[in-house]
């Protein structure tokens, strides 16, 4: 009857437990939904889920599309678990990565859950995802040694009523998959009493309910089954041996049920922290007692105190971390000789110690920034954490220096770094930001990140030229493409932006554009020549050069370039008085009683130079009586050095050079022509051959022999070409008479045949009339080409005159009229010349000569003939 009884109760017990099956699948669903307030999702999900399953849609429970989630590359930052998750960007959903063990994750905590962030840029959002792993009934409660069974050893004097606590299982599951009953097989001594642990876990002792009999029962074998409320439901087994001890019937009493001890985390190993006591009214060595610390799960309390066995003196063994417990529940055992053993607890408190810097993670950082971006921009995203807690947990963030930074708390733990003023990268190009977490703890911990920021430039500057108008000076006379300057502008922004170019504006120059006058190297700024300047016709230029940079819009200025031409001595003096005339003589009159510094004239003479180029100085270099004249060296005026006599000669000739000051100097002579007399009829008696120029003359002489002597050379030359030509073609035709072979002839340039159409330059047109019999030649002249046969020769023009009033050396007495003229003209007689220059070759061939080289000498006898 009592195994039956007992079934019925196990029976009762898994009813009650299958009931509440429909109310855990309701709360599971209410785990399920997901929760957003003030930009945090949360998501539940079952633990041990595939890889690829999906958590939740962030997309659409954010608020945003999937363009968003892609443009803002949204991605998971910080969490010491985001391993279990990944994001689909393409899909906005938030899936499975790795399989998740609750138990592995959180142990036993409850709830178990994860967080993250999901950050996205551009701009930048930072959104918290926290996902509650919910457990499943994937672990059986297992007692801590299974295999070995739990020993007892109990007096039988042991009263009704006495507790013998037992090992208590471990189920890794939480909640209602976690250790939820214990049962005891069916006997007649003992029952199971079930207490709970603060944390929520379950612990049983095992009752007497009937006095033992050491002679009737000495050994008492049972089993202790463990049972979860999971589904489907499991349970662990653990076998117990209860020896029946004789008589010891006083159990040890501690003087407190229960010791409240403080602990500061990170206490040496060794320390003492409290001295539990327990007393025992038997004698003997029922009365000695042994304490020690109950270990019912793997990774107690139990590991990290001990308790001097004899004593009862409770010390530190292990390493003690307020992070991970704040708070210790140790079970103390006293247990005489007897096999008695009596219990109390132990909680010890841990004090937070501030063992735990801040802890920096830079989540988003962007560099380079642009120099013009406006004040509050966002440079970075900051998580600090410290794992402390209250004032020792307390963050404050700085910055180092004076910089141009602040730094605002945004999320729980999560700072912004944002600028504070508009940046300058011309004055810093970049910053070495230092930032400081510090904690409230004494005494404080802090640590520091160091950011480097690049400043973008842009191009808010333009070039500048050290000054605005410059001068430069070149000398008249120069080469094309001799530079003259070269302008250079500086600019205070970077690459691009700073690249300067250099061009001409278009302004007007004397009615022509500038850039006739002068050209500019874009890259180098020089400004070069184009043409030779000349100082006589253009004094200076004025042009304006702009600096333009590369940027984008570029930025430009100008500066005002004066190039001033500097003169160079290249113009002879010009004498403007006495005018120089080619043909009529002027003369100054001298009265016979001039008296000493007369003034005779004053040659006037300018300089188109300028500066000392254009000082002139005259001097007397000839003249027919020195001691007469003398010229002013400044001002030109001749005057007489002495009184006019009756024997100085009425016609002076005076030779006045004018010197400029230039180096080297250059010069122009004037000649004054002065007669000394007292009345005109005495000049003109003295002055008919005034205006011959003895030095003119002879000059005139020689150039007109060398005239003449060009023009014969080139008469005799032609001459005997002419008659070369002749016996050629005397020659050939000779070969066509006693051959009857038809030849070409070959004509020398210049000339052409005779058989009527010849155009010896259309010079000459005359034609060569021949008998079949005696091969005699008659000439017969035609209309001359032109009047003159020295306009073929260019060198001949300056005598033609001469020529054509001189008589021709071939001229024949018996000359004839040519179209009524009486005297022929200089090209009849070269016609003539030919025609006698024929009947000669003639009669040569008649006599058997083949010899065809004539010499003139025998032309001019055959003409005589």
């Amino acid at each position: 009857m009592a195994d039956r009884g007992s079934l019925t109760i196990i029976c009762a017990r898994w009813r009650l437990f299958y009931g509440f099956r429909r109310q855990i699948g309701l709360l599971l669903l209410l785990l399920h939904a997901v929760n957003m307030v003030g930009g945090q999702i949360r998501y539940s999900i079952q633990e041990e889920m595939k890889k690829g399953s999906v958590i939740g849609n962030v997309a659409q429970d954010l608020g945003l599309d999937l363009k968003r989630l892609r443009s803002g590359r949204a991605r998971i930052v910080t969490g010491e678990n985001i391993h279990y998750t990944e994001l689909k960007t393409d899909k906005g959903i938030l899936v499975v990565n790795e399989r998740i063990d609750r138990e592995q994750l959180c142990g036993d905590v409850t709830p178990c859950s994860f967080s993250f962030e999901v950050i996205l840029e551009n701009p930048m959002e930072l959104h918290r995802v926290t996902v509650e792993v919910l457990d499943i009934n994937d672990h059986a409660p297992v007692f801590p040694n299974k295999d070995t069974a739990i020993r007892l050893e109990i007096s039988e004097s042991a009263v009704v009523g006495v507790q013998f606590p037992l090992q208590s299982a471990e189920d890794l599951d939480v909640g209602q998959n976690a250790l939820q009953d214990y049962v005891l097989s069916p006997n007649e001594h003992f029952i199971l009493k079930q207490h709970a642990n603060p944390d929520g876990g379950k612990y049983v002792e095992m009752v007497l309910q009937k006095p033992l009999d050491r002679e009737q029962h000495p050994h008492l074998s049972l089993k202790l089954v463990a049972v979860d409320g999971g589904t489907p439901q499991r349970s662990g087994t653990v076998n117990i041996d209860v020896t029946v001890l004789d008589v010891n019937d006083n159990v040890p009493i501690f003087n407190q049920s229960v010791y409240k001890a403080s602990v500061m985390e990170n206490t040496m190993i060794g320390t003492s922290i409290v001295t539990v006591n327990a007393t025992d009214a038997d004698s003997g060595s029922n009365k000695l007692i042994s304490y020690s610390l109950s270990k019912m799960k793997k990774g107690s309390a139990a590991d990290i105190f001990s308790v001097d066995e004899n004593t009862g003196k409770v010390s530190v063994s292990g390493q003690i971390d307020y992070e991970r417990d704040r708070k210790y529940e140790v079970r103390v055992e006293a247990k005489d000789q007897g096999g008695l053993t009596g219990t109390s607890k132990i909680i010890f408190d841990v004090i937070d110690v501030n063992d735990n810097a801040p802890v920096i993670n830079i989540m988003s950082f962007s560099s380079p920034v642009s120099e013009d971006a406006p004040p509050g921009t966002t440079i970075a995203i900051l998580n600090v954490k410290d794992a402390d807690s209250e004032r020792n947990g307390q963050i404050k963030c700085s910055i180092d220096g004076k910089l141009p930074f602040k730094i605002e708390s945004s999320l729980t733990n999560y700072y912004n770094l944002i600028s504070d003023q508009y940046f300058d990268r011309e004055s810093v190009s970049d910053y070495n930001i230092t930032i400081t977490a510090t904690d409230m703890g004494s005494p404080p911990l802090s640590t520091s990140a160091k950011l480097h920021l690049k400043i973008s430039d842009v191009n808010d500057n333009a070039p500048i030229f050290n000054k605005n108008s410059c001068s430069a000076y070149i000398t008249e006379n120069n080469s094309p493409g001799v530079s003259i300057f070269a302008v250079s502008a500086r600019d205070s922004d970077w690459n691009q932006n700073a690249r300067i170019s250099y061009l001409l504006e278009d302004t007007q120059v004397s009615g022509s554009p500038v850039s006739t006058y002068v050209s500019l190297n874009s890259e180098t700024g020089v400004l070069s020549a184009v043409r030779s300047f000349d100082y006589e016709q253009i004094k200076q230029l004025q042009l304006v050069v702009k600096a333009q940079d590369g940027g984008s819009p570029p930025l430009s200025s100008n500066v005002t370039v004066k190039i001033l031409i500097q003169d160079q001595n290249d113009n002879p003096p010009q004498v403007l008085y006495p005018v120089q005339t080619g043909g009529s003589l002027v003369a100054e009159m001298v009265p016979r009683s001039a008296d000493v510094s007369y003034l005779v004239t004053k040659v006037v003479a300018v300089d188109v130079d300028s500066g000392q180029n254009a000082w002139l100085s005259y001097k007397l270099q000839k003249a027919t009586d020195r001691a007469l004249f003398e010229v002013g060296l400044q001002n030109g005026e001749i005057r007489t050095i002495r009184q006019v006599t009756d024997k100085d000669a009425v016609k002076q000739r005076l030779t006045v050079i004018v010197e400029d000051n230039g180096q080297p100097s250059r010069s122009a002579t004037v000649i004054v022509n002065v007669a000394v007399a007292d009345s005109f009829p005495e000049v003109l008696s003295e002055f008919t051959d005034f205006t011959q120029d003895k030095e003119y003359n002879d000059n005139l002489t020689f150039y007109l022999v060398l005239a003449l002597a060009v023009v014969s050379f080139l008469f005799i030359t032609c001459l005997v070409v002419i008659i070369s030509v002749k016996i050629y073609r005397w020659r050939q035709s000779r070969i066509m008479f006693h051959s009857n072979l038809p030849v070409i002839p070959y004509y020398p340039p210049r000339y052409s045949d005779t058989l009527g159409t010849g155009t010896l330059q259309h010079v000459y047109n005359y034609e060569v009339c021949r008998t079949t019999d005696s091969r005699k030649s008659d000439c017969k002249f035609g209309t001359a080409g032109s009047q003159n046969v020295l306009i073929m020769d260019p060198s001949a023009t300056g005598t033609m005159q001469r020529i054509q009033s001189e008589k021709s050396i071939l001229d024949e007495p018996d000359s004839l009229e040519h179209h009524g003229q009486l005297h022929p003209p200089a090209d009849y007689t070269v016609k003539k010349a030919l025609c006698v220059l024929s009947r000669f070759i003639a009669r040569k061939r008649e006599h058997g000569l083949t010899d065809l080289h004539v010499k003139v000498e025998d032309v001019f006898r055959c003409n005589q003939q």
